[in-house]
């Protein structure tokens, strides 16, 4: 397909549409082109196995269950034998505290 510069400013996202669906677009000044819009062929990087090798250590255990104590923090409870306030409140909280 073939538009002059006119055109290309004017109907540019039709025009890219076009070349998204693989068709290659020639702009012209004065009937000469001078610019073609033509689709990015995707980059296909192929990652060779094994190159980080030697670079990353997996514990034997790194999907072992949670301790109880630490799996109820992260499902929001508190954890079992702990009592609530058993912690000493941070300097933050003591101000709070006072007001």
């Amino acid at each position: 397909m073939e538009v002059n510069i006119h055109e290309a400013k004017t109907h540019l996202s039709r025009l890219l549409q076009k070349v998204a669906a693989g068709e290659e677009v020639t702009i012209s000044r004065a009937g000469k082109p001078v610019a073609k819009l033509v689709p990015i062929a995707p980059e296909n990087r192929v990652r060779p196995l094994g190159f980080l090798q030697g670079q990353v250590y997996v514990a034997d255990d790194f999907d072992a269950p949670l301790p109880d104590d630490l799996l109820a923090l992260f499902e929001g409870e508190e954890p079992k034998g702990k009592r609530p306030g058993s912690v000493k409140p941070g300097k933050s909280a003591r101000k709070r505290a006072r007001r």
